[in-house]
């Protein structure tokens, strides 16, 4: 919300910098984004009047115009615009003058002809696109006539007017307007506000309600009122009328539409125009969207409606308009209309808000319906719109305002104490100050003792508790004013849970391993949130996601990763190890709301270490990432894991990609991405793993005790196995460790053979296994006793050759 100070001042009396006063609001009653004047830092800009102008002798679209700027000698420009003619005031930046984006003009030549300064648009001075008539839009900027030669064009456009730029919460919607602004700064500075109010003038004969019916389900809006101005003729508004829609951001069109969004940055009532005469049968009825109804909005854009959902304000042939949202083109007004229906209603907050949503139709008539307007004055703005609409345009209004809808708003009545509004706020305030500041407020107040009975005025639809009327009493009080004072409580110290203590834990171990922490969102597509799960589970969607790209709850954290990976890889970061520790979201089919799980996942792609002088670089394979996977859980006391080749994963290598074990539990899988899943995200080789964190938590740990190296020395035997290809190292490993002995330390994988030595069904599998005593020197004859016995276990059981 753009205000302008000198707006306010129409209202309050001000005597304040801005400057002062923009920090004042923002200490006191909502965010300032920035306070500012469009002049600043502009300079020597003047009014000029063109006296002629000739075609450039060396260019077909420049002109040479002569032009006064109310000194004895005339001054050369040469001028490329469009439209530009004689015997208009301009704007005109001399020599030395500095405008938007401190450009400085210069007296300069253009193909020959000297150029004394220069012919300025709109934009050329520091106006945004967005707010230039687009009569103007693509030429220069044509000043009144009564504008005085050789004086600073500021005051003539608004330029020297400051605009506090307001970052209004949605709980104050009744700042979305000026006089609701003034009213709030006058409590701020404990002032008088003096508003106008509108005089009807009703010259045609005829009521409105002769000329017009309008039917409405009060439940959609609870108030729909309709004025009718006659014989309008549509123009240019006054240029005091297009300088306060342009310094509050808002593009000037014609008198009519110009004086609707007047008078909604003025009471903050939304109001919508229709030419009267495309109504047809002149009949108006306010309902919901019926099936398979459509719509062409004004941004000439055909829309499906959707039936039972969507308000709309039809006629006999269909919709005519999105209530609160956007009007109908077939009903728009145009150059040829002569008859306005003015309508100022309250429509449902709920459904406007859904429909802005749907549609992606966000508007500041649908940003104010949603947040609230007030009810008291909606009759007021369309009197105030109506007459100054028969003003510029030279209408009638009709008699008597159509009532189709009217719901009266009852103030709101709250209670409180003064022992309540000094404990809360630390304060000693007295009964008097307090009722001051409730008066100032505008607010009816009452007392007992002690107690308060306070009014609410309908303009204040935010307050309604106890706690409301102390925010009220410490903004206008002032925070400042507080006393500092700090807490008194038993110092009592904390300790994280234990399942905060593994997922902490979890992300040290993995940061420790080289991977960085990745934080991705908890929505994505329904096709990325199907990938990579763990268990089936029915999609989670959003009934209103802001985005197609966020449309469903994430059901692994795989896809997120490959969405970093992605950006670092386009930005030519080639080496990347990411993880991320979060919640999936898993949903039976026939429940409403999901489970919520613990997982933990990692990506890496690229070198894993890199090269240097003396080392060669390491390359990220499924043995690196399944090595971290391997030191993680170990780390974390997870025992009885298992790896197990895994073939299902569809979105996986199928000759890369391991299921992850926790006794006979699966917990998760880890191995190279599809390459059709890495094509389709634009990476090269990549891995990953995913984990049930939840299932790791759950699970009892493996309590690590700590113990001396032995003194004593290991004893090493090697052994190389001739076994079936289709026999897994990890079975073997494992089988050494569950049947070696009390004195096997380790077994190390040290050489694979696959050759003409061997049948093509076969490989040989090389082992080192390392016996040490805690206690004691090992002797031979004890080591070769347990090397027997469990050589003997895995030829009985793999079937396999000692070579």
């Amino acid at each position: 919300m753009k205000v302008s100070t000198k707006w306010l001042q129409d209202y309050v009396d001000l005597k304040v910098d801005p400057a002062q006063l923009a920090e004042k609001i923002e200490r006191t009653a909502v965010e300032v984004d920035e306070e500012y004047r469009l002049a600043d830092g502009l300079k020597k800009i003047v009014v000029g009047y063109v006296k002629s102008k000739r075609p450039h002798p060396d260019s077909d679209h420049l002109n040479i115009c002569q032009v006064d700027i109310g000194q004895k000698d005339l001054l050369q420009i040469v001028c490329g615009a469009p439209n530009l003619v004689a015997d208009k005031k301009v704007i005109v930046a001399l020599p030395g003058a500095r405008i938007a984006g401190n450009v400085k003009i210069k007296r300069s030549k253009m193909r020959g002809e000297v150029s004394e300064g220069m012919i300025c648009s709109l934009q050329e001075i520091g106006f945004a696109d967005g707010v230039v008539p687009k009569k103007f839009a693509d030429g220069i900027y044509f000043l009144p006539a009564d504008a005085k030669l050789g004086e600073t064009v500021f005051s003539y456009l608004g330029m020297d007017e400051s605009i506090i730029d307001l970052d209004v919460t949605p709980n104050r919607a009744d700042m979305l307007s000026m006089r609701g602004t003034a009213t709030e700064l006058a409590a701020i500075y404990d002032k008088q506000t003096h508003f106008t109010h509108p005089q009807i003038v009703e010259e045609a004969p005829e009521k409105t309600a002769d000329l017009l019916q309008v039917t409405v389900d009060s439940k959609l809006a609870p108030t729909y009122l309709v004025r009718i101005i006659k014989n309008v003729t549509l123009k240019a508004s006054p240029l005091w009328l297009q300088k306060r829609l342009w310094n509050a951001g808002v593009r000037p069109i014609n008198n009519v539409v110009d004086v609707t969004n007047y008078i909604l940055l003025d009471y903050g009532q939304p109001l919508h125009s229709f030419d009267y005469d495309q109504i047809a049968g002149q009949q108006l009825t306010v309902r919901l969207a019926e099936p398979n109804e459509k719509l062409q909005t004004l941004d000439e854009q055909e829309r499906q409606l959707r039936p039972g959902k969507d308000i709309v304000i039809a006629d006999t042939q269909g919709a005519v308009a999105l209530a609160g949202t956007m009007g109908g083109l077939r009903t728009a007004v145009s150059d040829q209309t002569t008859t306005i229906a003015l309508e100022a209603a309250v429509f449902d907050s709920t459904r406007v808000r859904q429909t802005a949503r749907r549609h992606n139709l966000h508007s500041e008539a649908s940003m104010r319906f949603e947040r609230g307007i007030n009810q008291s004055t909606v009759a007021e703005a369309l009197d105030a719109a109506a007459m100054l609409i028969a003003k510029l345009g030279d209408g009638q209004l009709t008699k008597e305002i159509l009532t189709a809808s009217l719901t009266e708003p009852e103030p709101v009545t709250v209670i409180t104490s003064l022992g309540k509004i000094n404990h809360v706020l630390g304060t000693t305030l007295s009964v008097t100050t307090v009722k001051d500041i409730f008066k100032r407020l505008g607010f009816e107040v009452s007392t007992s003792a002690t107690d308060f009975t306070v009014v609410i005025p309908p303009s204040r639809w935010d307050i309604s508790i106890p706690a409301d009327l102390i925010e009220e009493v410490a903004r206008i009080y002032g925070y400042d004013n507080l006393p500092a004072t700090l807490p008194t409580s038993v110092l009592v110290p904390g300790h994280y849970t234990y399942r905060q203590r593994i997922i902490r834990q979890t992300c040290q171990l993995l940061e420790s391993a080289g991977l960085d922490q990745a934080i991705s969102y908890g929505l994505t597509n329904k096709v990325k949130a199907s990938r990579f799960m763990l268990e089936p589970s029915a999609a989670t969607e959003l009934n209103f996601p802001m985005s197609s790209d966020r449309t469903t709850a994430r059901m692994n954290l795989v896809s997120g990763l490959l969405d970093d990976v992605a950006y670092n890889v386009a930005r030519k970061v080639e080496n990347v190890a990411l993880y991320e520790e979060g919640r999936v979201f898993y949903r039976q089919a026939d429940q409403t709301r999901p489970r919520e799980v613990e997982h933990v996942a990692g990506a890496l792609t690229g070198e894993f270490a890199l090269g240097n002088w003396h080392e060669s670089s390491s390359k990220v394979d499924f043995f690196v990432t399944k090595g971290i996977v391997e030191f993680l859980l170990k780390s974390l006391g997870i025992e009885k894991v298992r790896f197990i080749k895994a073939v299902e994963h569809d979105d996986m290598h199928p000759g890369r990609t391991a299921d992850i074990y926790l006794g006979e539990q699966f917990i998760g899988f880890v191995g190279e991405v599809h390459p059709t899943i890495c094509e389709e995200y634009g990476i090269k080789r990549t891995y990953v793993f995913e984990i049930d964190l939840q299932q790791v938590i759950e699970t009892p740990k493996h309590e690590e005790r700590y113990q001396p190296i032995s003194k004593y020395p290991a004893i090493t035997r090697d052994v190389a196995l001739a076994v079936d290809q289709s026999v897994e190292n990890a079975e073997i490993t494992n089988c050494f460790y569950d049947h070696g002995g009390k004195y096997l330390q380790s077994v190390q994988l040290f050489d694979v053979y696959q050759g003409s030595k061997l049948s093509s069904n076969k490989k040989s599998l090389a082992y080192k296994l390392t016996y040490q005593a805690q206690d004691t020197t090992l002797s031979d004859e004890q080591v070769n006793l347990d090397f027997e016995r469990v050589l003997q276990r895995v030829e009985e059981k793999f079937a396999a050759v000692v070579r």
